[in-house]
């Protein structure tokens, strides 16, 4: 599929948006439409499955109804589906079917029933996890779809109308195509939903920052894991950077997001198998707490609070240094989460607010054991203010790993200044990525954007990692001519001289009294 092509699915859908946009609020009407499109994707994914299956009987899904061996294909091909596929749908239930029947039915019940029925399909199999509760935001009996049953029914068919004229062609497209498209429907509604963005949405280029910084010099991962993974955009990222991830693990704490974000595997093809997605609070009840993972990434929430219960002192994430976050910012206790996750020869980016690198007390305590003790950090790169979505200020990426290679020195960049204005938002050009990216790679000093700081030069600093007070971007005004500047003013002295004496004389010749 060509890059037209791909721009114009990602039009197509973000068109029938328009079907909804106005009846609620972006947030809202971004659960139905993602979700129908989810339903359109797992009815085209069964019916190509059961069709290869068939074909061999020189049959397909929809001409096996009525025949007298039905219910055997059936059972047959839902045995296969669900170990394959992880679900199952009857050929009835597609979505395309549904589509039909809407044009002279009433259809909302019988919607409602089959996409209980995909999840119903998995309990008591390997996909269940994968699959529980991922229609629950689908509520069709809203009144926001419509003040009446048939109101709600009209727009729902007309939604699904719109959706079925668009074919998937998931087996001629590549397999990142239609995953790319729903992510990009993701970005679009993460753009209209204000300071709610930030709760499921990493844009795009900074998410291209860490997945790069996490997978230098490798082209297959073990594992890749996001603590914080919202819609699971950051640890497809990831996957775009090599060649094979082997499995994705993460924990959400929004229930909403956290069916986003298994949707999103999904539809980007990734095998019920190959992920583990949990929905929980993180630090208060981490979910793979025995796990250690070869690439971290992570967006969390900005100085989010906490319980810094004193039990976490005994917890193995925090134990080791003495002293737990602050409850008021939690920052520091995701970046001790994520370490105690990090394999040995792993790498992990996190982007956290300017504060980490200067606060004291606590905060200040757990620095320095990160740095002088477990020598586990490798760089500290600033970014521009105003690029995330409901937040104007500053960030900055922390990259650690346990094993490093440079473990005499850490690499500061100052990447602050190094951005394009957009209307409402500033934004990474690929040139901005790509320098970040290649400055980390060669760890070279540039003069105004990064500096190799050297153990020494941090003690002195007393661990504090504000960046200024290592790369220094202070531009020196231009020298003033204090001489030229003089003969400027006595040039000035003489022509306003010149200037009043004739004003003077005009007030002589009009026989009025002078200004001055």
């Amino acid at each position: 599929m060509s890059e037209d092509q791909k721009k114009q699915l990602e039009q197509q859908l973000w068109n029938i948006a328009d079907t909804l946009r106005g009846k609620m609020d972006a947030d809202e009407f971004r659960d139905y439409i993602l979700g129908f499109i989810f339903y359109k994707y797992l009815s085209e994914k069964m019916e190509d499955y059961a069709n290869d299956i068939l074909a061999e009987d020189g049959l397909t899904y929809f001409q096996i109804i009525g025949t007298a061996d039905e219910a055997d294909y059936i059972e047959a091909i839902q045995e296969e589906a669900i170990e394959k596929l992880g679900y199952f749908l009857r050929p009835e239930e597609l979505f395309s079917e549904v589509a039909k029947r809407g044009a002279n039915s009433f259809i909302l019940e019988d919607l409602t029933s089959i996409l209980r029925s995909v999840e119903q399909t998995t309990m008591g199999h390997e996909s269940e996890d994968d699959f529980v509760h991922l229609f629950e935001d689908l509520d069709l009996t809203s009144t926001k779809l419509g003040k009446t049953v048939d109101a709600r029914n009209k727009l729902i068919v007309q939604v699904l109308n719109h959706l079925n004229n668009i074919n998937f062609e998931l087996k001629n497209h590549d397999r990142d195509v239609l995953g790319d498209a729903y992510e990009y429907l993701i970005g679009q509604f993460a753009a209209g939903a204000g300071k709610k963005a930030g709760e499921f949405y990493t844009p795009q280029q900074v998410s291209k920052i860490l997945a790069k910084l996490v997978t230098v010099g490798k082209d297959k991962l073990k594992s890749v894991y996001d603590p914080t993974c919202g819609s699971g955009s950051l640890l497809l990222r990831v996957a775009k950077e090599v060649n094979e991830v082997s499995n994705f693990y993460g924990q959400e704490l929004n229930r909403t997001t956290y069916n986003l974000a298994r949707m999103n595997m999904i539809m980007h093809d990734v095998h019920y198998r190959k992920f583990d997605i949990k929905q929980d609070d993180t630090l208060e009840h981490p979910q793979h707490l025995d796990k250690r993972f070869e690439a971290i990434v992570a967006n969390p929430p900005f100085s989010a609070k906490w319980s810094a219960n004193d039990l976490f002192l005994s917890d193995d994430r925090y134990s080791q240094y003495g002293k737990l976050a602050p409850s008021s910012k939690a920052d520091f206790a995701f970046v001790q989460h994520m370490i105690h996750h990090l394999d040995e020869n792993g790498t992990m980016a996190i982007v956290l607010p300017h504060g980490v690198l200067f606060r004291g007390a606590a905060e200040g305590h757990i620095r320095k054991h990160l740095i002088e003790d477990r020598n586990y950090l490798d760089a500290v790169i600033g970014l521009p203010a105003n690029i995330f979505y409901g937040t104007s200020i500053p960030t900055c990426v922390l990259v650690f790993k346990k094993c490093r290679e440079d473990s005499d020195n850490v690499l500061f960049i100052d990447a602050s200044n190094e951005f394009e204005k957009a209307k409402n938002q500033n934004y990474l050009t690929e040139a901005n990525v790509q320098k970040i990216v290649d400055t980390y790679q060669s760890r070279e000093s540039i003069e105004k954007y990064s500096h190799l700081a050297s153990m020494s030069e941090i003690k002195e600093n007393d661990y504090n990692l504000n960046i200024p007070r290592y790369v220094d971007t202070f531009e020196e005004d231009e020298p003033v001519d204090l001489a030229a500047v003089s003969a400027e003013l006595q040039a000035l002295e003489t022509e306003m001289t010149t200037t009043g004496a004739t004003i003077a004389k005009f007030c002589d010749e009009l026989g009025i009294a002078k200004p001055f």
